[in-house]
């Protein structure tokens, strides 16, 4: 039983360390294409992250659930009862619903940029501080989610 939970654990680890990289890198690269002001760079760009999102991003995302919620099954954590996990899942559920408008927005600035819309221009700028306000909250929220789960704080839990 041991040796599935470090197993599931380290799968977890693993899951959150490749999704935690590519929302970060994702962020990073977005903003050196954008410095470039050349929209197909943008676009190239833009259209890359969006590929990395639907490989790693969403397939991570599965993988952390499920060696999660199987990690904690098996150590006899209850997901609602323990409140590092319920606040934990609270935030990454939190960063999922900041990801629909980062998603959208990814596809109609890809498509601005690949239209040769000037990186400047008043819809590319709008879009662009939409996908950066939202990203973060994408990326903070699992942040502070990897925090609990390294600290396991004492938090507030629902209890029979």
């Amino acid at each position: 039983m041991y040796s599935a939970y470090l197993l599931l654990k380290l799968v977890h680890v693993v899951a959150v360390v490749a999704f935690l990289g590519n929302i970060s890198t994702g962020l990073f690269w977005k903003a050196i294409a954008d410095r470039s002001g050349r929209p197909e760079i943008a676009a190239h760009t833009l259209r890359g992250i969006i590929l990395s999102d639907r490989l790693i991003t969403i397939p991570s995302i599965v993988v952390i659930l499920i060696a999660g919620f199987g990690a904690a099954s098996i150590s006899g954590w209850t997901i609602l009862g323990t409140g590092w996990i319920l606040w934990s899942l609270v935030l990454f559920i939190i960063a999922g619903v900041a990801f629909v408008p980062v998603s959208r927005a990814q596809r109609e600035l890809a498509d601005l940029a690949s239209a040769g819309t000037s990186l400047t221009s008043e819809a590319y700028r709008k879009l662009s501080r939409r996908w950066e306000v939202w990203g973060a909250l994408a990326l903070v929220t699992p942040l502070f989610a990897l925090v609990l789960m390294v600290t396991k704080p004492a938090l507030i839990a629902f209890h029979r």
